[in-house]
């Protein structure tokens, strides 16, 4: 599928960015792969540390809609990672996150159905599902855009859908480096002790998103099976002799995280390895997926009813492997 393609990433750069891009070079055989994003100090880096005469890097924002028209030039595939993440830096910041993940993912799409390109896959979050925060907010509105993106394409050959997923481990700005650099400080701070999350890997978020683009017809959303956390495990697992001082739940932040909530349940299916939400509206052939089943009326996907979880022995294990001990 991917073999001679060209792929573009936006916010190509970030921790996922680099593992999908490591990952298309050495299995997908793509005759290029571009990153764009508007640091070119970290795209210096990339550079460095990835040497292929493959890779290209495009200095570019997605809140440019003409300089994503220019980059998508003859591209097939698009992954569309860019996004304001941190929660609190949003909620200080509201219009900026509004700007990047609202009005920067509406022009991605548009440049996209400009450009003719085949498939475009955008990263969601478990945030974004019964939002309580802006960031969540913001991705919950992409979502609904990329998703409805399918029904004005028109004949344009483009076709859009949508991978949800929960925290990515060790990835930049995320709670594993946090509590690392605490805990070289003698003491983790810890906002609930009863507070839970669903895991990934960057190698299962990357295997997700290559199987989105495999799977898709338009307008799917993706979620994988993940383990939950407690995040109280994780520290203990990180560093298990330093002491952790419980500091009360931020602003915009859940005690659980929903991945699917019950309303989204009712064109919810379960396949062997997770789940497809298909479009609530009939606007365009839609097919089930393959292998998949309706879930039972009411279903939820959360963090704290999960069935899969990971204890501080298997967390530890997971921490050694991916290189955090």
């Amino acid at each position: 599928m991917f073999t001679g393609k060209t792929i573009l990433i936006t916010g190509g750069t970030g921790s996922f960015g680099q593992a999908f891009v490591r990952h298309a070079l050495d299995r997908l055989q793509p005759r290029k792969v571009i990153v764009y994003s508007r640091d070119e100090f970290k795209q210096a880096c990339m550079a460095r540390e990835i040497a292929s005469d493959r890779l290209r890097f495009f200095i570019g924002d997605v809140r440019d809609i003409d300089r994503l028209r220019r980059a998508l030039v003859g591209v097939d595939y698009v992954v569309h990672a860019a996004a304001l993440k941190q929660v609190p830096a949003a909620e200080y910041n509201p219009f900026e996150a509004v700007q990047t993940n609202i009005l920067g993912a509406q022009n991605v799409i548009t440049a996209a159905l400009d450009c003719g390109v085949r498939k475009v896959v955008a990263l969601s979050t478990d945030k974004a599902c019964n939002p309580i925060n802006l960031y969540g907010a913001t991705k919950l509105c992409s979502d609904k855009l990329f998703i409805a993106a399918n029904a004005y394409a028109g004949q344009s050959p483009t076709r859009f859908a949508v991978v949800r997923y929960g925290n990515v481990l060790g990835s930049r700005g995320s709670v594993v480096p946090l509590f690392k650099e605490a805990a070289a400080r003698g003491e983790i701070p810890l906002t609930d002790e009863r507070m839970t999350r669903f895991w990934v890997t960057l190698p299962q978020a990357v295997a997700t998103v290559v199987a989105a683009f495999r799977a898709m017809h338009g307008g799917e959303m993706f979620i994988p099976k993940l383990p939950s956390l407690r995040i109280v495990d994780l520290a203990k697992a990180l560093a298990p002799q330093v002491p952790i001082r419980v500091i009360g739940i931020r602003p915009g932040e859940k005690l659980h995280e929903v991945m699917i909530s019950a309303d989204e349940s009712r064109t919810l299916f379960e396949t062997p390895s997770g789940f497809v939400k298909m479009p609530e509206f009939p606007f365009w052939p839609v097919k089930v997926p393959r292998r998949g089943r309706p879930v039972p009326p009411g279903f939820q996907y959360a963090s704290d009813t999960n069935s899969e979880w990971l204890g501080v022995a298997e967390l530890r294990a997971l921490l050694q492997r991916e290189g955090w001990l």
